[in-house]
């Protein structure tokens, strides 16, 4: 069985579409089509239900498809180790991050240290982290919400304290502190529903018995101070995220609930690490450490 055709057929499998696959293979769709009608023969059964170009993996397809991207990975780890091994390549590290817009302030000094590492960093919610996690499609996965799973450490690494952030022409600004009870009529911009985040958030409310106003709900973390610098609502924002200036806001303290948050690191056992990824495992703990003592 060609390792060519196998490609193919996951470029099929996960498009759904001969034209589509073709062109992202940079082949025709005749040669395309001529591959996958071969392997079929060669495993003697059909692995498609067909309506035109259009294509659907059938219960046989489904299983394939499995272990086609399962040993495609275990390849691609291959590579990766045998490079490292040899010195070969700088080093290269995958992460997810359930909050990307303080990224850039852990990677600093990181960077320094390691000019030359390769770093590929994507934003993601919890449950998809796990999937990346398990399936070896990132290093790490930096996260506001424990990740358990058979076959995953998770490490905390801090607590960290969320603020009730507004403009500073609010009300609420000159306030030392503030229950949530009493922010039960303000408008509120946070993040859209399914990120660990707003999960959080929304238990600290209830808690509070109160229904927030979600007046503006986004998908990108790094929005919501802007908004409320611009005097459109009131925001829960964690001290993580004021380690930059903005001035235009005020943060307060909760006084009831006690909002907090564990952020920690995940990966899976049985990963391979390079010694770039050794390294920075060792960065990170360290840097949440001194955070840690900063605060306190």
């Amino acid at each position: 069985m060609e390792a060519s055709k196998l490609k193919y057929f996951q470029a099929v499998a996960h498009i759904g579409h001969m034209t589509k696959a073709a062109s992202k293979l940079n082949i025709s769709q005749p040669a395309l089509s001529k591959a996958i009608h071969h392997l079929e023969e060669e495993l003697e059964i059909k692995l498609f239900n067909r309506e035109g170009r259009e294509i659907q993996l059938n219960e046989f397809g489904e299983i394939l498809l499995e272990h086609v991207d399962r040993a495609f990975i275990e390849i691609k780890e291959g590579e990766r180790i045998i490079k490292d091994l040899a010195g070969l390549e700088k080093g290269y590290i995958s992460v997810a991050a359930t909050f990307p817009h303080v990224f850039p302030l852990l990677m600093g000094e990181y960077l320094k240290s390691y000019p030359n590492v390769q770093i590929k960093q994507i934003q993601s919610s919890s449950t998809q982290m796990k999937l990346l996690i398990k399936n070896d499609k990132i290093d790490f996965g930096i996260s506001t919400f424990p990740i358990i799973e058979e076959g995953i450490e998770w490490i905390p690494l801090a607590d960290d304290e969320i603020f009730l952030t507004v403009p500073v022409d609010h009300p609420f600004s000159n306030r030392k502190s503030i229950s949530l009870k009493e922010t039960e009529n303000e408008r509120f911009i946070g993040l859209v529903e399914g990120y660990g985040f707003r999960d959080i958030t929304d238990k600290f409310c209830r808690e509070a018995g109160i229904e927030p106003n979600n007046l503006i709900e986004v998908e990108d973390s790094g929005a919501i101070l802007k908004l409320v610098e611009m005097g459109y609502g009131i925001s829960f924002t964690p001290r993580l995220s004021m380690l930059s200036e903005h001035p235009g806001i005020i943060a307060i303290p909760i006084s009831f609930p006690n909002c907090k948050r564990t952020i920690g690191v995940a990966y899976k056992k049985k990963h391979y690490f390079s010694k770039a990824s050794e390294n920075f495992l060792h960065y990170i703990i360290d840097y949440f450490k001194n955070y840690s003592a900063e605060k306190s």
